[in-house]
C-alpha cells in the first residue's frame, strides 16, 4: 500500500517515485485536484518527474472539500482567521497518518517525546475548535508521560513560574508557543535558560504588530536568554512540518519536500538562490492533496530551505483557476 511506503522512503529518487505514483492516485481519486490538473493538462500520461507536477492553491481548502477518500472524515481541522473571513477545512479521514507524521517526525529531530516535559502556550489555538496544532501539542503532552506537562492559556504568572522552576531543576523542557503569546511572555519576565528548547509556531493572530522572523528571533533569544529560536512550519492543510532549529533555516522529513515557485506564474519554479512562493509536497497526505501551493515566501539556497514570510495580498497570483 502507498501508506505504508510513504514513511520508509530512504532516498530522492524513491521520494520522486512515490510522489509520481501519489500523484496518479490523487487524480484518479480527487475531484477538485483532477479538474484542477486537467485545467492545466497535467495528467498521468505527461507528468514524469517531480517539476511537471501541478500544485493546488492552498486557497481551495477555504471553499471546496478536498478529498482523496469515500470514507467518512474523522476528523475537520480549521484555520484560524478573523472575524468574517472564510477559514480553511481539511477533512482528514485517517488521524492515524497525522500521528504517525508528527511523531516520527519528532524523534528524527529531537528524540522520544518522553525525554521532555512539553509547555504549550498556545492561547488563540485553545480558544478554537479545530486546530491541528493543539492536536499535535496534546498527542506530545501525553506522550511525554509526564504530569508536569501541559497547557497554558493566559496565566503567564504560573507559566514563568514553573519554567524557571523546571529549567532550574535541569529538567528538559520543550516550551512550544504562538509568537504573540511568547512575547507577551518575556514582558512579564526575563530568563535565563539553559535546559529549555523555545519552539515558535509563527503569527501575530492580530494581537501586535507582524514582524519579520529575524527580528521576532533576537526579541525571543534576548528574553529567555538562548542562543536559538526553533521553529516549526506547518499548516492546516498539511500532515507534516518542517523543523527549524535556529537561524530560519528548515528540514523537513522524508516524505516531505519544499519547491519555490515565479510568485508572478505559479506554474513556474524558480531555481536554487531565489526567492518565491513556497510549494509543498506532503506524501503524508494521500488522502487529501500532497501537492499545495501555499501563500508563503522562501527561498532555497546551498540546500537550505528558508522561510521568509507571506504573500503581500492574501490570494496567491499568478493563478486564475480558484473558480473550479
Amino acid at each position: 500500500m502507498l501508506e505504508k511506503r510513504i514513511f520508509e522512503i530512504s532516498d530522492k529518487n524513491e521520494f520522486e517515485s512515490l510522489a509520481l505514483e501519489v500523484f496518479e492516485y490523487q487524480f484518479n481519486n480527487n475531484t477538485i485536484y483532477r479538474q484542477f490538473s486537467k485545467l492545466l493538462h497535467k495528467t498521468p500520461g505527461v507528468v514524469n518527474k517531480i517539476q511537471d507536477i501541478p500544485f493546488l492553491p492552498i486557497e481551495f481548502f477555504k471553499t471546496k472539500n478536498i478529498v482523496s477518500d469515500t470514507r467518512t472524515p474523522q476528523t475537520i481541522f480549521s484555520s484560524s482567521g478573523t472575524t468574517g473571513t472564510v477559514t480553511s477545512k481539511h477533512h482528514v479521514t485517517d488521524l492515524r497518518l497525522y500521528e504517525k507524521s508528527f511523531l516520527k517526525t519528532f524523534i528524527k529531530f529531537y528524540g522520544a517525546p518522553s525525554d521532555y516535559i512539553f509547555l504549550a502556550l498556545l492561547p488563540s489555538y485553545l480558544e478554537r475548535q479545530g486546530s491541528s496544532l493543539i492536536y499535535m501539542a496534546d498527542h506530545l503532552i501525553k506522550s511525554s508521560g509526564n504530569k508536569e506537562s501541559g497547557f497554558y492559556l493566559n496565566d503567564l504568572d504560573s507559566l514563568s513560574e514553573k519554567l524557571e522552576q523546571l529549567d532550574s531543576g535541569g529538567k528538559k523542557v520543550f516550551l512550544i508557543g504562538v509568537s504573540f503569546a511568547l512575547l507577551d511572555l518575556i514582558e512579564k519576565r526575563r530568563f535565563r535558560l539553559k535546559n529549555t528548547i523555545i519552539m515558535e509556531t509563527g503569527g501575530m493572530k492580530g494581537r501586535r504588530k507582524e514582524m519579520i522572523r529575524e527580528e521576532l528571533h533576537q526579541h525571543l533569544k534576548k528574553g529567555f536568554g538562548i542562543e536559538n529560536i526553533h521553529s516549526e512550519y506547518g499548516m492546516t492543510e498539511l500532515l507534516s512540518q518542517a523543523y527549524s532549529k535556529g537561524k530560519g533555516v528548515f528540514e523537513c522529513p522524508g516524505w516531505m519536500d519544499i519547491l519555490i515557485r515565479d510568485p508572478e506564474d505559479a506554474l513556474s519554479l524558480l531555481p536554487e538562490g531565489k526567492t518565491g512562493g513556497i510549494n509543498v509536497i506532503d506524501l503524508a497526505n494521500i488522502n487529501s492533496c500532497s501537492f499545495i501551493a501555499t501563500q508563503d515566501l522562501g527561498r532555497i539556497k546551498n540546500n537550505e530551505i528558508e522561510i521568509l514570510g507571506r504573500f503581500d495580498n492574501s490570494d496567491v497570483r499568478g493563478c486564475n483557476l480558484l473558480l473550479l
